[in-house]
């Protein structure tokens, strides 16, 4: 099954993880494995760059600016289509790959390359769109307007998760508006990587641009420092965690660069006493054990009226019950496993953490014996006050406390660093509102009667605090990948000043 899938996006054993308009055939960095989580077997071997490597990927981003700023709009949206037929036509296989790669069952590798095709509709529509404002000037005869330029090299860095869809997200709104792009992914996942480049590749040659996206897989997180040190790169996304993003943030902001973070997420979701049972426990469940507890929106909190408690746990926990663990290419399976054995430690650590500062579990708890990075999903009745709360353990934990008044359940919503998803289930019309009002949710994300992940591409993705405000996908978010200019126009004889300011020689 592998070697067939890497023949059909033209991998090799062993193969570059370093491309610049083309493959650098042998990069000078150490080799390392693509390992697959399920079964613990080597995907293929991976020949990493060297800072050498880089600046030639660099030197060919610059050049690909130079050309691919200057192609009307219109016309860069239809190359992007193009990107979006050549994912339709790979979509099933390319999914696999991300679940062999990742861990994710299939209907959620499907889904990632799906949001990969979303954008590049996304991003063709918004082609004919990348527009400015015309503002009422308070000079007589002078138009006042603002207009929208390419930015240059953007750099992107991407985590293990959602080793495709995060890229696009980036990659293909910095194309439509002209930029070009620098890919440093998760060492987790550099065979996904290399697939989307070949599978763009193909389409920009056909086109006669080479050098619209490159990539640059590097021992550890060297690539990823390279980028956020460098001057000829005015916007760095990152994808990952808290600490990552401070450290990148601080390196760019040295030098004055923009960078656009998106980090952790401690979501939490609060279940009202009117709230549809049902329809809350599909949203729990999905939000807390779908990418086994991997995505940067999966739900770690959740509150539960004190009221339908025992009534909500019982269902609850026999629903993890029923929760199917095994290989993620194997049908009926709904979580596979972790990403690597460093993981399943500090899930257990995490899990003993929470039992010594006093929380019960009442499900999971386990790894799973045998091959792979399997866990149970795991449930624990904790409390507000303990300090794992506070922290993202990036796995399938969900931590259960009971509430009595909405305003003290937003107010442990809110109790954390972090500020990316979440949600309450209710048919309060009362409830709702003041959750979504300033009063309610600090998040970036809020929503209604549906869990923390599971974000469409058309809204602004995102989140506060020790998220880091960043936001990419929909919404008007193109407008990070441009640099804006506010312009006048004098079509007047006189020059008079604003402010009414007097200046006669």
């Amino acid at each position: 099954m592998i070697t067939e899938l890497l023949e059909k996006f033209g991998i090799h054993h062993t193969h570059s993880g370093v491309y610049a308009g083309d493959w650098i055939t042998k990069p000078e960095g150490m080799e390392f494995d693509s390992i697959n989580p399920s079964d613990g077997k080597c995907i293929a071997t991976i020949m990493s760059g060297t800072k050498n490597n880089y600046e030639q990927v660099m030197a060919m981003a610059e050049e690909g600016f130079k050309k691919w700023r200057g192609v009307p709009a219109p016309k860069r949206g239809e190359i992007i289509r193009q990107i979006g037929i050549a994912l339709r036509k790979n979509k099933k296989d390319l999914g696999l790959l991300i679940t062999l790669e990742t861990g994710k069952i299939l209907s959620e590798g499907q889904g990632e390359v799906q949001e990969m095709i979303d954008m590049c509709d996304f991003a063709t529509g918004l082609s004919r769109q990348l527009h400015g404002l015309t503002i009422a000037s308070e000079r007589k005869d002078h138009r006042l307007f603002e207009q929208w330029h390419p930015l240059g090299v953007v750099g992107i860095i991407s985590a293990f998760n959602f080793p495709a869809a995060v890229w696009a997200w980036n990659a293909i709104l910095a194309a439509i508006c002209g930029d070009t792009s620098v890919w440093k992914p998760s060492n987790h996942t550099p065979i996904t990587s290399i697939a989307v480049i070949n599978i763009v590749a193909l389409v920009m040659k056909s086109n006669g641009y080479e050098n619209v996206f490159s990539l640059c897989i590097s021992e550890g997180h060297l690539a990823a420092e390279w980028i956020a040190d460098d001057k000829r790169i005015p916007l760095v996304s990152a994808t990952g965690s808290c600490e990552m993003g401070k450290a990148i943030g601080v390196k760019v902001c040295q030098r004055l660069g923009r960078s656009l973070l998106e980090l952790g997420g401690n979501n939490a979701a609060i279940i009202s006493p009117s709230a549809n049972l049902d329809l809350a426990l599909r949203g729990v469940v999905f939000a807390a054990v779908g990418t086994a507890g991997q995505r940067c929106t999966t739900l770690r909190r959740l509150f539960v009226h004190d009221s339908i408690e025992n009534m909500f746990m019982e269902k609850l926990c026999n629903a993890y019950g029923n929760v199917t663990i095994g290989n993620p290419w194997e049908e009926g399976v709904l979580m596979g496993p972790l990403i690597s054995v460093d993981a399943v430690e500090k899930m257990m650590h995490a899990i003993e953490e929470a039992k010594k500062q006093g929380g019960k579990v009442l499900a999971g708890g386990n790894r799973i014996s045998g091959i792979g990075n399997f866990v149970e999903p795991t449930i624990i009745l904790a409390n507000p006050e303990m300090p794992i709360i506070q922290q993202e353990t990036f796995a399938p934990i969900l931590y259960v406390m009971p509430y009595h008044h909405l305003g003290d359940a937003i107010q442990f919503n809110n109790g954390v660093p972090q500020g990316l998803s979440s949600a309450i289930f209710t048919d309060s019309v009362g409830e709702a509102e003041q959750f979504l009002s300033y009063r309610g949710s600090d998040c970036g994300i809020a929503n209604v009667n549906i869990g923390t992940s599971g974000a469409e591409i058309g809204g602004a993705f995102g989140g506060e605090k020790e998220t880091g405000g960043g936001r990419e996908s929909g919404s008007d978010c193109w407008k990070t990948y441009m640099r804006r200019q506010t312009c006048t126009i004098n079509g007047g004889d006189q020059l008079p000043l604003a402010q009414g300011v007097h200046f006669d020689l």
